[in-house]
C-alpha cells in the first residue's frame, strides 16, 4: 500500500471515529509504528488531525478540506438525496457547468438517462464518469491540478470558464453563513466556482445541512449569486425565512428524522 492511500485510509477513520490510536493503526495496516507516527506527523503538519499522546484526533475546522477520496465518503445518503433532486432540475439539451465537488460527481451520475447535454467542468473525476456517455458533448475547462483534489485550478481555468455562458451552474460551498455569505476551503477553487456562477442563467447552490451556519476560509460570493439552494434535510425557519427574503428557492429532501418525501 502507497504511503498517500494509507494516510487517506487514515483519515477516513478519523472521519468514523474522531480519533485514532498508533498501535492499532500499526496492526491494522500491518507496518511499523514509526511508520504511523510519521503518517500522523504529515497529517498533523497539513493540518488534518492533530497528534495526541499515543494517536491523533481529527480536525473538525471546516475551513480545512480533505482529499477528494476521503470526502466522497462522508454523508454518501445526503449526497444521493440532493443528486436526486437537483437530476430533476436538468433537462435535455442544456448546458451546465458542474464543479469539482463528491456531491457534483454523484449528480452527474444520476443525469446519465438525460440526452445531448452539454457539461462543462473543472473536475477530473466527474470527466470519468461521463467517459462512458453518448450523444453529450464534455468539456475540460483544463487548467493546473492540485493534488488530491482531482481537479483543475488557476488563471487557464478561469479563463476557459469566461468562454461559456450555461443554462445552469452547480456548485457546491464548504460553508453558508447569513453574514459572510458562502464559502470553502480554498482560495484559488473559490475563484472558479465564483467565475462559474458568473458563467449561468440559473445558479444552484448545492451544500448537505452541515454546511449551514459555517464559514470557511474564502468567500466564493454573497447570497446575490445564488438563484436555488439544494440541501438534504430541511433547513431551520431562520434559514427558510431569509432564503425567501432573498428571493432564493430552496429544496430539500426531507424533514429532519421524519420521511424522506421531495418538499420545498
Amino acid at each position: 500500500m502507497l504511503a498517500l492511500e494509507r494516510r487517506n485510509q487514515i483519515l477516513e477513520k478519523l472521519q468514523d471515529e474522531k480519533k485514532v490510536v498508533v498501535s492499532e493503526l500499526s496492526t491494522l495496516f500491518g507496518v511499523s509504528e514509526e511508520t504511523i507516527r510519521r503518517d500522523l506527523d504529515k497529517l498533523d503538519k497539513e493540518g488534518l488531525a492533530t497528534k495526541s499522546y499515543g494517536g491523533a484526533v481529527l480536525n473538525e475546522n471546516s475551513s480545512l478540506d480533505m482529499p477528494f477520496n476521503v470526502r466522497k465518503k462522508r454523508n454518501m445518503e445526503g449526497k444521493q438525496v440532493i443528486a436526486e433532486i437537483v437530476s430533476t432540475l436538468v433537462q435535455d439539451g442544456e448546458h451546465i457547468i458542474v464543479d469539482p465537488s463528491t456531491t457534483a460527481v454523484a449528480t452527474v451520475k444520476m443525469l446519465k438517462n438525460r440526452k445531448k447535454l452539454t457539461v462543462i467542468t473543472n473536475s477530473i473525476e466527474v470527466l470519468v464518469q461521463l467517459s462512458d456517455v453518448t450523444g453529450w458533448e464534455i468539456i475540460s475547462t483544463g487548467g493546473n491540478m492540485k493534488e488530491n483534489y482531482l481537479a483543475f485550478v488557476g488563471p487557464r481555468t478561469i479563463d476557459a470558464m469566461q468562454s461559456y455562458y450555461a443554462d445552469k451552474a452547480i456548485v457546491s460551498c464548504k460553508g453558508l453563513d447569513m453574514q459572510k455569505g458562502i464559502s470553502d476551503a480554498n482560495e484559488m477553487f473559490c475563484q472558479v466556482k465564483e467565475e462559474m456562477l458568473r458563467s449561468a442563467s440559473q445558479r444552484i447552490l448545492i451544500a448537505d445541512h452541515t454546511k449551514f451556519g459555517k464559514v470557511a476560509f474564502s468567500v466564493i460570493s454573497d447570497w446575490s449569486s445564488i438563484d436555488m439552494v439544494v440541501t438534504d434535510i430541511r433547513p431551520s425557519d431562520e434559514w427558510l425565512k431569509y432564503f425567501a427574503e432573498k428571493g432564493i428557492q430552496c429544496l430539500y429532501g426531507k424533514e429532519d428524522d421524519e420521511d424522506d418525501s421531495l418538499c420545498e
